[in-house]
């Protein structure tokens, strides 16, 4: 139970993301306060209208508490200032029954139809090692602005400008901003990039294993041209009607998704000598060709020899492109976000919590006029200390890990 510390949620709530209330007043009860880390989301309580499957919870009441059925008379939400939940019934609920909200999870819940199905009981989990923006720049009005502290006086609006601009640098190589989608690679080759998407860390290719085989960028083989202008018959760009350039269909994207990948990875082909076209038994192909490429990768460049295929960025589209062995592939997108998607709901993990209260506070004196430089270049130090000791933390590497590894290493390479 929360006794005062950090934890603010039963294990009822954090485990099976579920709460609730015995009415105890002879006279019933309306007001409900839900204390879920978790601010509830309501559209409608009446399931037969649309904006009900926008709800991230469902309600349900009992007699007894035994039985239990699904809520769905008339109620309000309100989400107080500390992040409670306030949920009013129009009607008040009589003595002894027992009122519940369970936010949605995957496996709908322990209560009435068990049909609360979503993720929002699952997307709290592991949510103690994260600290809000939103507290962090609560946290800094608190402890580094006001009366004889560095910085007198700021505003808030500059607290959380500093704090964003922090967390989008803190993302890209220090915190574990590394989001991944798993996609499927359609008949076009192409797939959208995450709307959050700021730059990829690795594709890759899923075998029926369930093993990753990396996929590499098709960096030096092929180009998504940004723009295809239709030309005469002199190679002079024509104009429509509007006197703007005429696009047309990148001949070079056609090419390359009707390209026969074995061409430039050097993977032998054996359908000809599976149909029985080798010369007696030598292997000796039709058209005097040895399919089973004896000789063929002599000088072939390493970064081809892989036949887990290629990606290319097509930034004309705002696609990842892919070669034309992967139709049809399970792929694993993972990619970096600058950690600001969602507005103040971001996270910041807490080992990194001091290094960006350090950052802020560089940020905010160093623009200031008439500081005196000594405190601006001692701010600077602490900040970049305290991000060195954040990206030490935060790259989780232990000991007992490179012990098994190394281990590998004391064996004899033999063949």
């Amino acid at each position: 139970m929360p006794n005062g510390g950090l934890i603010t949620e039963t294990n009822a709530q954090y485990y099976a993301g579920a709460q609730g209330f015995v009415v105890t007043a002879v006279a019933g009860q309306n007001d409900f306060t839900f204390t879920f880390n978790t601010p509830l989301k309501l559209g409608s309580f009446d399931p037969a209208i649309p904006e009900y499957a926008l709800n991230n919870f469902k309600l349900y009441s009992s007699p007894d508490g035994i039985t239990y059925t699904e809520y769905v008379l008339s109620y309000t939400v309100n989400v107080q200032p500390n992040n409670d939940t306030l949920i009013q019934l129009a009607a008040p609920l009589p003595q002894n029954n027992v009122l519940v909200c369970q936010l949605k999870t995957i496996d709908g819940g322990s209560f009435g139809n068990r049909d609360a199905y979503g993720m929002t009981t699952e997307q709290n989990y592991g949510s103690y090692s994260y600290v809000t923006l939103q507290d962090v720049v609560n946290n800094f009005l608190v402890g580094f602005v006001g009366q004889d502290k560095l910085i007198a006086r700021a505003n808030r609006s500059d607290i959380i400008f500093h704090a964003k601009r922090g967390l989008q640098e803190f993302s890209y190589d220090t915190l574990k901003s590394i989001k991944s989608q798993e996609l499927t690679v359609p008949h076009t080759l192409s797939n959208i990039l995450p709307q959050d998407y700021v730059n990829y860390v690795r594709v890759s290719r899923i075998d029926n294993l369930g093993v990753k085989r990396i996929i590499y960028p098709a960096n030096n083989l092929t180009i998504s041209p940004y723009e295809n202008p239709l030309q005469d018959n002199l190679g002079q760009p024509t104009q429509d009607n509007f006197e703007d350039n005429l696009e047309g269909t990148s001949q070079t994207e056609r090419k390359w998704k009707h390209a026969n990948s074995n061409l430039i990875n050097g993977l032998p082909s054996f359908a000809l000598y599976n149909e029985g076209m080798d010369w007696a038994g030598y292997n000796w192909g039709y058209g005097g060709f040895w399919y089973w490429g004896w000789g063929e990768q002599y000088g072939m460049s390493p970064q081809y020899a892989q036949y887990n295929g290629w990606f290319n960025m097509n930034e004309r589209e705002g696609k990842i492109s892919f070669s034309s062995n992967l139709i049809g592939a399970q792929i694993v997108l993972e990619y970096i976000s600058d950690g600001l998607a969602y507005d103040l709901d971001s996270r910041i993990p807490k080992m990194a919590e001091d290094a960006l209260y350090s950052y802020i506070s560089y940020a905010i004196i160093s623009t200031r006029i008439n500081q005196p430089e000594y405190i601006v270049q001692r701010l600077k130090q602490e900040k970049s200390a305290k991000l060195r000791n954040a990206k030490i933390r935060l790259s989780n590497v232990k000991l007992d890990e490179i012990v098994q590894v190394m281990r590998g290493k004391a064996k004899w390479i033999k063949r």
